[in-house]
């Protein structure tokens, strides 16, 4: 399975392809990554554009079976949190423009799943990026890496979010909120102690 992460922006929006690697005990490994790049001076629109025809080219190529996307939960500038969420909003009706899986994580969601702490620091992460995906170097610019580890996010939560669907599909009936993640843990948990 390959997952395409997406961190938006609009200045700089990064892209990174991770796939598992069955030949390699089903290790994680990076393909495709890098930054589309508008031009700050350029009008809105046509920026908007680009960044549309950049991530369809770059779907279309690759045909990810998942796109993973940075969900801005917390921005000071509005500003930035208004190109930001445009940016992801290209991105999102990109991905179901080819029917692909698509899911949202916060940044704090992808630093817990990645090091294990939400309130890990962009050097632990770009670090920690680097060692799962077995990459020479860290990946930079940083949209770089940050596109990775949501990719890398939603391919380590992927096993997780399955188990929760089944449990919710197979419900008889509303069940109280969380009983559907409750019950897919406790199956996980008696799968791993046989």
């Amino acid at each position: 399975m390959f997952v395409l992460g997406i961190d938006p922006g609009l200045s700089r929006c990064g892209y990174g392809l991770v796939g598992r690697d069955p030949g390699a005990g089903n290790r994680m490994r990076a393909g495709a990554a890098g930054v589309i790049e508008t031009d700050h001076r350029a009008p809105l629109p046509e920026r908007l554009w680009t960044v549309q025809q950049e991530l369809r080219v770059l779907m279309a190529e690759h045909r990810p079976e998942a796109v993973a996307v940075e969900r801005v939960f917390f921005q000071v500038n509005a500003r930035t949190a208004m190109s930001v969420g445009q940016a992801s909003g290209l991105a999102l009706a990109a991905a179901a423009e080819l029917g692909c899986e698509v899911a949202q994580y916060t940044a704090n969601e992808v630093k817990q799943a990645l090091v294990g702490y939400g309130g890990a620091t962009k050097d632990q992460m770009q670090q920690m990026v680097t060692r799962v995906l077995g990459l020479g170097d860290v990946p930079r610019p940083p949209d770089m890496a940050d596109a990775l580890a949501l990719a890398v996010c939603h391919l380590t939560s992927l096993p997780l979010r399955r188990a929760v669907e089944a449990a919710s599909d197979g419900a008889a009936g509303p069940a109280e909120p969380g009983a559907a993640l409750a019950a897919a843990i406790g199956r996980a948990a008696g799968e791993r102690a046989r």
